[in-house]
């Protein structure tokens, strides 16, 4: 007599990190942040163009050193975003910012606006990323990193080579110029309503 089988069910399972090629663990860790490493080469270049060609450069240097990579692999490929910027700064003649914002950059709004202007504006967006990018470039980078980007203290720390004292006395005066450089925006908004 025949016995009757029951059907099994096949789930597919991810393969243990053992078995993964190191083609396939860089494609399921490193690549989810492709989007993030472009947003963040594009604040730091301000080109679009060129981000792209930083983005490709640092994900070839990811890919080849890929087996140094010790877990926080955003952080990781962050400071490698950073590095690739850098080098294409230096080999276009492009100034490298230093830490210090030149006087009262914190305190001008990145444009003069007229109330043409102000009602010309598209979006709130726009307007922060023109103040975004009028930041210099240590406090932009750490406030993309932690407000766009989500990285920690630490892993913002790792990713541009700074003391994470330094990291957050950064953001803290990334927000504070920020403020104001909105703090116009702000009241022009008020007086219109």
């Amino acid at each position: 007599m025949r016995r009757l089988s029951m059907p099994r069910l096949v789930f597919r399972r991810e393969p243990a990190k053992e078995d993964q090629t190191a083609k396939e663990r860089f494609q399921f860790l490193v690549l989810p942040h492709l989007d993030a490493a472009y947003g963040y080469a594009r604040f730091l270049c301000r080109e679009p163009t060129a981000a792209e060609d930083i983005v490709q450069e640092a994900f070839l240097r990811a890919y080849k050193a890929f087996g140094s990579c010790r877990g926080q692999e955003k952080a990781w490929l962050m400071a490698i975003v950073r590095n690739c910027w850098r080098d294409w700064a230096t080999e276009n003649g492009r100034a490298i910012p230093t830490a210090e914002p030149p006087k009262n950059a914190f305190f001008e709004p990145p444009d003069e606006e007229t109330p043409l202007s102000l009602l010309e504006r598209k979006s709130t967006v726009q307007t922060m990323r023109r103040c975004i990018d009028a930041l210099p470039e240590p406090f932009r980078e750490a406030l993309v990193l932690r407000e766009l980007e989500g990285l920690s203290y630490k892993e913002i720390a790792e990713a541009t080579a700074a003391p994470i004292g330094t990291v957050m006395s950064r953001l803290a005066r990334a927000r504070d110029m920020l403020s104001a450089m909105l703090e116009p925006e702000t009241e022009q908004w008020k007086k219109a309503r």
